[in-house]
């Protein structure tokens, strides 16, 4: 948020030396033809100016842009080219290293193995309990369910 405020600021400062700059070649512009040129041109440099200043302040609440979700498509042919391989998807490689665990496994223990990431894992571990493949032994430990 801070970073957006400097940088509102500096625009502020450029557009503010920008309306000068072009106030000073107008200046000489009339000086060097002798005609006078229109006010109305400078006015309206001072309003943009002015104008710039006061919307600056507004554009501090814009919240930033969100990351827009990956295709779908892309996941499915993911998993088509696993079943077209003859690998196992990620909720069989969990459902595995679950069911050879004689105590159960750890949420921690699951994200080494398999090299996700904690949301990833949950995830799985959400939809193998859906299933009715897994069961919560206590917070975080998982084992197969014995009627699974």
């Amino acid at each position: 948020m801070k970073d957006v405020q400097k940088e509102l600021a500096t625009i502020s400062t450029t557009l503010t030396s920008l309306s000068k700059k072009i106030e000073k070649m107008l200046m000489t512009l009339e000086k060097g033809s002798g005609k006078a040129a229109p006010k109305k041109r400078a006015k309206a440099a001072k309003k943009a100016a002015a104008s710039a200043k006061k919307k600056a302040p507004a554009k501090k609440a814009k919240a930033p842009a969100r990351k827009k979700a990956a295709p779908k498509t892309a996941l499915t042919a993911k998993a088509k080219a696993a079943a077209a391989t003859g690998g196992e998807t990620m909720l069989d490689n969990i459902f595995g290293m679950i069911s050879r665990s004689r105590n159960g496994i750890t949420v921690e223990r699951l994200k080494k193995r398999t090299g996700l990431e904690a949301r990833q894992v949950s995830n799985a571990l959400y939809k193998l309990s859906r299933k009715g493949k897994v069961e919560t032994v206590s917070r975080g430990v998982y084992v197969k369910k014995k009627n699974g």
